[in-house]
């Protein structure tokens, strides 16, 4: 019995498995689909697999959550099989690598560190991480969060990092007046008609919202998604209630439109 006749007949499979049939798959006589792919052409695949994630816990879904988890651990061992190919390193290095930054950074369980609160923990972890990067200044502590981060989770870490550093507001009545300041300055970029000034102030309106949500202790990615299904369950139920009256949303005018989307909002 050669190796994928043995994987067939398994009746469960384990991690040692999965790396042996995305091997296979990549391999001589393998998957023509598979054995094209570089970690450019799955990267997005990669994002949409941890948004799932994302939604299965938001569903609180185990089921889900389950399939989907699985489908994030074959991104991660499929871009090591790549890198194993001649990048030097496969999913047994990235397993040492993970394992020996646990260790490092709870000195609290695996050295004679002293961490009794959740908040020295992240201390702790923040202060090794930084001497791991060879952060010699915040500045360069704000230049790693990554780019590539949804922009309004992106500026909830750089605020973050910025506060621990010292700066930052007393209390949310900062932030709240601040962003009554970037909205007039948005309304002037608006009758200058600059694109670029209006971007800008838009921009600096949106950090002033964000800041609020970090001072209220709401995340605001997790807020303007559930905002969106807010906002598609409405107008959902606003074009039934349309449809109903054997009527259309695009034949409707703007204040027939209105009056339903004010039934449909205070309906529930």
């Amino acid at each position: 019995m050669n190796v994928r006749q043995a994987l067939i007949a398994k009746k469960r499979y384990d991690f040692g498995d999965l790396v042996a049939i995305m091997s296979i798959l990549r391999g001589p006589g393998g998957c023509p689909w598979d054995a094209e792919q570089t970690h450019a052409s799955i990267r997005m695949n990669l994002l949409e697999e941890a948004y799932e994630v994302a939604e299965a816990i938001d569903k609180h879904s185990p089921a889900m959550l389950k399939e989907e988890l699985g489908d994030l651990l074959l991104q991660v061992v499929f871009h090591a099989e790549i890198a194993s190919e001649g990048e030097g390193f496969g999913i047994d290095d990235v397993c040492d690598g993970i394992c020996r930054k646990l260790i490092l950074r709870h000195p609290h369980i695996f050295a004679d560190a002293v961490a009794e609160t959740p908040e020295a923990v992240l201390k702790n972890w923040d202060d090794i991480k930084r001497a791991e990067k060879g952060h010699a200044t915040r500045s360069q502590t704000l230049r790693s969060v990554p780019k590539t981060l949804p922009a309004l989770m992106k500026s909830q870490k750089l605020q973050q990092k910025a506060a621990k550093a010292g700066f930052d507001w007393p209390d949310i009545e900062g932030p709240i007046q601040k962003l009554y300041e970037e909205l007039t300055e948005f309304k002037e970029a608006l009758k200058s008609g600059r694109r670029k000034d209006v971007e800008d102030e838009l921009g600096d309106m949106l950090f002033s919202i964000v800041n609020i949500a970090r001072f209220a202790g709401v995340d605001a990615e997790k807020a303007l998604s559930g905002a969106c299904e807010k906002f598609t369950d409405r107008f959902e139920r606003m074009e039934d209630l349309a449809n109903a009256d054997g009527q259309s949303v695009e034949a409707l005018s703007p204040e027939a439109l209105d009056r339903l989307w004010e039934a449909v909002k205070h309906s529930y």
